[in-house]
């Protein structure tokens, strides 16, 4: 099995993230060859990606795509009520802690190598990755002068709406067909975190998520916003395909484990389905104390 982070959300005890040495060739992000590939394949080889000549350049008197967005507040949620309590709204508490290291860890790591598209996922349900996800993208949004976009992708049961109290917003599967453009899909909530969110459910989740279309629409709103990272919540990977289908447009998978039913043999599993379609940056482990 590979190394991996073991984070307990409840008391903040945390395993540092394997951060390896990278090359200079290494630090180019493997995402813009992929986004460089599948637009000269569409006819469109004279674009140019440089991450020295960011999108968000722009004259003074025209603002930039992500400034543009339509921004909207949150509900916040008291910390025992909601359906998924925003532990990081509370900076004192030791969950919250424990996301701003995963925070630290994660950028390290995205940094040395040049990557920004995070999938996260869990092996089945209920171990907590929509919240995993919400509360490191709102620790994430609190590091000035960076960008960070949460992409609701479980389509099968979208969560990051209800986990912040936002109702009615986004049209996924429009956007994700190409028919809601990104600047009218996404919102912002804050200076630095930006949402793509869905308002229910998709029956064909899996066929979208193949769907060319959906490749092209998260490019277009990579290079429209260029922000430093990107999360996508995902389904649980053994209880669907969704997940295989969509690992070509992560650079890699933190995986969210429930430290109180989630067995070691669920874990290769997903580091088998995983194999050399992206990386596994780590493993957070919820709710470990209860474990022991």
């Amino acid at each position: 099995m590979r190394d991996y982070l073991d984070m307990d959300v409840a008391s903040s005890e945390s395993m540092v993230l394997p951060l390896n040495e990278v090359s200079e060739t290494e630090r180019m992000t493997r995402q813009d060859r992929k986004i460089f590939r599948r637009k000269a394949a569409r006819g469109q080889g004279n674009v140019t990606m440089s991450m020295n000549a960011p999108v968000r350049n722009l004259p003074a008197s025209l603002p930039a795509p992500w400034d543009r967005l339509h921004r909207v507040k949150p509900g916040l949620l008291d910390i025992n009520g909601g359906p998924a309590a925003l532990v990081s709204l509370f900076r004192e508490d030791p969950a919250a802690r424990a996301f701003d290291l995963l925070r630290t860890r994660l950028m390290q790591t995205l940094r040395a190598r040049g990557w920004s598209r995070v999938a996260i996922a869990a092996p089945t349900s209920g171990c907590g990755a929509t919240f995993t996800a919400v509360n490191l993208a709102l620790s994430l949004a609190r590091v000035p002068e960076t960008r960070t976009v949460l992409m609701d992708m479980n389509r099968r049961n979208p969560g990051v709406a209800n986990a912040l109290g936002l109702q009615g917003v986004g049209d996924m599967e429009g956007f994700l067909r190409g028919d809601v453009a990104t600047g009218d899909h996404l919102v912002r909530c804050s200076e630095g975190l930006a949402l793509g969110l869905a308002d229910g459910p998709d029956r064909n989740a899996a066929e979208t998520l193949h769907d060319p279309r959906c490749a092209h629409a998260l490019d277009e709103m990579m290079l429209s916003l260029n922000p430093d990272v990107v999360l996508y919540d995902l389904p649980p990977i053994l209880s669907f395909d969704d997940a295989a289908a969509f690992l070509p447009q992560v650079d890699a998978l933190l995986l969210v484990a429930d430290g109180t039913k989630t067995t070691a043999a669920q874990i290769r599993s997903c580091e088998d389905l995983l194999g050399d379609q992206g990386e596994l940056l780590g493993v957070v482990l919820n709710q470990a104390r209860n474990s022991h």
